[in-house]
């Protein structure tokens, strides 16, 4: 069983070592949405979203590259030997540039060859969420790509929330249609918004997903 896991930028190393324990065969995606934004800000660039997506120019990219890269570096550490970090602009993972959002782009289903033979050797591959281009690509969007285009059974978005409020209280089990209405209307914001449409991608493309304790069925 094939298993992606998609790692906030703020989860701590215990918590990377139980999301890819005893779960089969594991692809891990992470992000470093924190990260990408204190540095930023001590470069004196003033980071702006739409929808929770990252507006990406040149300079900015350069930030996002670098911090994926020391990240991909720390949750590899927190894995262990079996970890192997991919870059992927690197590996073929393929998006449509989003030109209203500068150097962005929507990811499309893909099953790069090196995290296949990643997998097929017993390894963790860890994927940053980089296009060709390349591109800045949301690591929730990312992964449900990957999940979709690997055929995994099963996609887990792995943050510092316990999964989606709704009324206050983390829901249990949010289908794909409600939370997309959620959406619309309003009742959603921030960075809960993609990881929302990234599971709701994956649900309906075949995996099982949720975030947190929060199923996301089609």
């Amino acid at each position: 069983m094939t298993t992606v896991v998609k790692l906030g930028g703020r989860v701590a190393a215990d918590a990377v070592r139980a999301a890819v324990a005893d779960a089969g065969d594991v692809v891990v995606v992470h992000g470093a949405g924190p990260q990408i934004t204190s540095e930023l800000e001590r470069r004196g660039i003033t980071p702006e979203f739409v929808a929770g997506r990252r507006i990406t120019t040149p300079e900015v990219l350069e930030v996002v590259a670098e911090s994926l890269a020391e990240v991909n570096a720390a949750v590899c550490a927190a894995i262990g030997p079996l970890a192997v970090g991919l870059r992927g602009d690197e590996i073929g993972l393929r998006a449509r540039r989003v030109e209203a959002l500068g150097l962005v782009g929507d990811p499309e289903p893909s099953a790069p060859a090196a995290v296949l033979e990643a997998l097929a050797a017993g390894r963790v591959p860890v994927v940053t969420p980089l296009a060709g281009g390349p591109l800045n690509v949301n690591a929730d969007e990312a992964a449900a790509a990957l999940a979709v285009g690997l055929g995994a059974e099963r996609i887990l978005f792995v943050s510092d929330v316990p999964g989606v409020y709704l009324d206050g209280a983390v829901a249990s089990v949010l289908p794909a249609d409600e939370a997309e209405a959620g959406i619309d209307a309003g009742t959603f914001e921030g960075g809960i918004v993609p990881k929302l449409m990234a599971a709701v991608r994956a649900a309906r493309g075949g995996v099982q997903a949720s975030i947190g304790s929060t199923e996301v069925p089609a």
